[in-house]
């Protein structure tokens, strides 16, 4: 059962403004799916240590590093399965696993993504990631990482200082806010990626950007945080239906070779502090 504590996105999430503006009035309907039904995606359930049990999917080699991979503001939707299965093949391959953080439900347009964001218990968030990483590294992963977008890219940086056990974090164009985790406590190496023409300011604009480097620098882990010229916010987003909805949201550019760049370094950075 999803525990929705609507005060909390005020608390843990640091832009100044909602993600996407001038959007229509919230509309109360949830798609509830099951995304990852068909194959290559294994779904399975994984158990915290307080009991609460929920939906997981999971792709690649059984003893491959492990990479716990978090949703951007729509849920596990194509587009995270997409980013999942991609990681599963980069190099000599890693095993993703999304943990379902909205427990099944799916923003469908902007004001849904808009409202279970808002909803999200962050710290609960947290409390999944740590249990997925336990259960990589129980079922076959010697080492684990946690990447994630926007949303997901913030809770990356926070399993940094939050959540034990975790070997390496990469984030997509999202900080958390103070209130949540402190980026100069993160305690191993950070990576994190940002278009220059991000608008959400707080959260992933270059100013935001420009604050994480100066708290990893702070923290004194391994660090790298890059900034993309001409992209906005969600820029890796490269499926068709990915491109069309980034339009739709007035985010209009294309650069494919700073998607492959960032893919690039990813995998590098993953499989140094993953490998054996």
């Amino acid at each position: 059962m999803l525990r929705v504590v609507t005060s909390s996105a005020s608390k843990f999430f640091t832009a100044k403004q909602p993600l996407v503006r001038n959007i229509s009035p919230f509309a109360s309907r949830f798609s509830i799916r099951s995304m990852a039904d068909s194959a290559p995606f294994t779904k399975i359930q994984i158990q915290r240590d307080d009991n609460t049990t929920f939906d997981a999917y999971v792709i690649g080699k059984q003893d491959a590093p492990g990479i716990v991979v978090l949703q951007e503001w729509w849920g596990v939707d194509f587009e995270i399965k997409n980013h999942a299965a991609m990681i599963s093949q980069l190099g000599r391959g890693f095993k993703a696993l999304i943990p379902d953080l909205y427990r099944g439900k799916v923003g469908l347009d902007v004001a849904e993504a808009q409202h279970l964001f808002d909803g999200l218990d962050w710290q609960g968030a947290v409390k999944d990631i740590h249990a997925s990483v336990d259960w990589l590294k129980a079922n076959g992963s010697k080492k684990a990482g946690v990447t994630g977008f926007c949303m997901g890219g913030a809770l990356a940086i926070a399993s940094s200082v939050l959540v034990p056990h975790v070997d390496a974090a990469v984030a997509f164009y999202g900080v958390p806010s103070s209130e949540l985790a402190d980026p100069a406590q993160a305690k191993v190496p950070v990576q994190a990626h940002f278009g220059e023409l991000d608008n959400f300011v707080g959260f992933s604009d270059v100013t935001a950007a420009k604050a994480l480097e100066e708290k990893l620098k702070a923290s004194g882990v391994p660090h790298e945080v890059h900034i993309y010229p001409g992209n906005s916010h969600a820029f890796m987003n490269r499926s068709p239906e990915g491109i069309n909805r980034r339009k739709n949201m007035g985010l209009p550019d294309e650069d494919e070779t700073s998607v492959q760049l960032a893919w690039s370094r990813f995998q590098s950075w993953m499989t140094q502090y993953l490998s054996s």
